[in-house]
């Protein structure tokens, strides 16, 4: 077999594998959703189609990339991912586990906030809050510009920072479960977490909700720590309540001008 069709299949079987994550996970978080706030989505049926056919859409477009760093990584070792669990100290394995989810929130929050420039915003990132409100179906609802910012970064990091295979994994469960979560429309986190010492630090779907309102600030993935160091921070949010009404004129605003309300 050749080598490009072996990165072909590849890339094929990683999309839909990545496609088969995204409807397993956002399809469960859904159904939870139905069961937990029933109604909750109720008249969003064609922006939920929207939302899936955007996201299937970015699944193939960061396939190809994972199936590069798979048949890399299985046929000529290219990358830092390994097996063994003695290859480095025990020690190591949470502290790569960290590294990738900084690294990784490090990327999204200025690529995230450059995307929120006007003009970057209208060609793009505008089909991300076309969601109004997001539900657990746009965790992925990308434009294909923006999908490409977000499928490079963790098959780049594997060709830099050694990572044991099982702790990849972990770090992209993580991803998958705080990207779908954070779109939810409510809360799956208890409130002591939430508004507590280590809701300070993390970002939870209060957090980004407060992002989805305003369309300005709270551009972090996993952390707090770049919209507070930036002074981007806009606190949390309310599902359906005083933040969501705040936000109506500033989502008018953008709708009308295609960019975020404070430009």
């Amino acid at each position: 077999m050749s080598a490009a069709l072996a990165i072909a299949l590849s890339a094929l079987a990683m999309t839909l594998i990545v496609g088969g994550r995204y409807l397993l996970s956002s399809g469960g978080f859904a159904l939870a959703t139905r069961l937990r706030h029933p109604g909750l989505y109720r008249g969003l049926e064609t922006q939920m189609r929207r939302e899936i056919g955007w996201s299937l859409a970015s699944a193939a477009i960061y396939g190809i990339p994972a199936g590069i760093v798979a048949w890399g990584w299985q046929a000529h070792d290219w990358t830092r991912i390994y097996t063994d669990v003695h290859a480095f100290p025990l020690w190591y394995l949470p502290v790569s586990l960290f590294a990738y989810l900084l690294l990784h929130d490090t990327w999204f929050y200025w690529t995230h906030r450059w995307m929120h420039q006007p003009r970057l915003f209208r060609i793009a990132h505008a089909v991300h809050h076309q969601s109004r409100p997001p539900t657990a179906w746009a965790a992925m609802s990308f434009h294909p510009w923006e999908a490409i910012t977000g499928a490079i970064v963790i098959p780049a990091l594997v060709f830099i920072v050694p990572i044991h295979v099982a702790v990849l994994g972990l770090v992209l469960a993580i991803m998958t479960l705080m990207g779908v979560g954070n779109h939810m429309g409510w809360e799956m986190f208890p409130r002591a977490l939430v508004h507590g010492p280590a809701g300070r630090w993390l970002i939870t779907a209060t957090h980004h909700e407060q992002h989805h309102a305003a369309y300005r600030g709270n551009y972090g993935l996993y952390f707090r720590f770049w919209d507070k160091a930036c002074g981007t921070d806009i606190g949390l949010g309310s599902f359906g309540g005083t933040a969501a009404a705040a936000g109506r004129s500033d989502r008018a605003t953008a709708a009308r001008s295609g960019a975020r309300p404070d430009g």
